[in-house]
């Protein structure tokens, strides 16, 4: 028989009053997946991570996690998976070692396993010389990688994390993310939400969530292929004047400003130069050059659609 995926949800929704957070989601995450969860605030992200966690109760619909139900089985589906939510949620008074021991417990792994495991963690996640530390006076990313630490400590098949990086500085994410490739090449399966783009390039699949649905999933490369058109950047000695301009354009169907620098998604089949020769009518001073569609151009680009449910600006 066909094993069952890491995760099958059947219009799983959930409602708060008149607040439709997830509206009927059915996807598919297959074993060994890094799958990473994209979309705005308020997009329905953490609602739907905290149903297949079991800590939230869905409204109707289900999810299976290997099989199992969350609604009907929870008892089967949480020694399974691990769940990291935004907050940090350790002791801050006990010490590294102590938060790890004490979760250790809770979750039932026998004391000979803990200190075995939590000499190993530790020591992986560089966070052995700081055993003894209170956990409240650990900096961002350590705290991170603590609760990252004692989340794995029962060795769970399943990782759901909600924004584990956010807030942490890009050495303490790029480590962040070398112990999950790590878990992944064991085959451990990852759901992790993120804001950040160059995050979601490091995954195997990624689903664009908006207004509480999945409105696309692929891989990185097939979500980047679904913005049509050209990419190009605009450098200009103003870059807000310049972006108001580029937005007067034709052609122009996504443009938005990129620290100094103006990208402007091109029309399909549009003449790129025609940019130059509208920036030179406009008396805008400008080089233009184009570039490679990236995760952060189609996010902005599939947030622009979802906002405006038409052509983005």
């Amino acid at each position: 028989m066909t094993s069952p995926p890491a995760v099958r949800t059947e219009a799983l929704s959930c409602r708060f009053g008149e607040i439709q957070a997830v509206d009927e989601v059915s996807l598919e995450i297959p074993h060994g997946a890094v799958f990473g969860l994209l979309g705005p605030d308020g997009a329905g992200k953490s609602t739907l991570i905290r149903m297949l966690a079991t800590v939230q109760r869905a409204s109707s619909g289900d999810a299976f996690v290997f099989g199992s139900s969350v609604t009907r089985e929870p008892h089967r589906v949480t020694p399974r998976l691990g769940y990291m939510s935004q907050r940090f949620s350790m002791y801050p008074d006990l010490t590294v070692a102590e938060n790890i021991d004490f979760f250790a417990t809770l979750r039932g792994v026998p004391r000979a396993e803990r200190l075995t495991r939590a000499a190993s963690l530790l020591t992986s996640m560089g966070l052995a010389e700081f055993a003894g530390r209170q956990a409240g006076r650990l900096s961002g990313g350590m705290k991170q990688k603590l609760t990252l630490a004692v989340t794995l400590m029962h060795q769970p098949d399943l990782l759901l994390l909600d924004e584990p990086t956010t807030g942490v500085d890009p050495v303490a994410r790029r480590e962040f993310w070398r112990i999950l490739a790590g878990l992944h090449r064991g085959g451990t399966t990852v759901l992790v939400s993120t804001p950040y783009m160059d995050e979601a390039e490091r995954c195997t699949d990624v689903a664009f969530m908006e207004a509480g649905q999945i409105r696309h999933r692929g891989s990185p490369q097939q979500i980047k292929q679904l913005v049509p058109g050209t990419l190009l950047e605009v450098a200009a000695e103003n870059p807000r004047e310049a972006l108001a301009v580029v937005r007067r354009a034709p052609q122009a169907t996504s443009v938005h400003l990129y620290g100094d620098l103006v990208r402007v998604l091109w029309a399909s089949g549009a003449d790129v130069k025609e940019l130059d020769r509208w920036l030179s009518g406009q008396g805008l001073t400008a080089t233009v050059r184009p570039i490679v569609v990236d995760m952060e151009t189609a996010f902005a680009f599939l947030a622009d659609v979802g906002v405006g449910g038409g052509e983005p600006r």
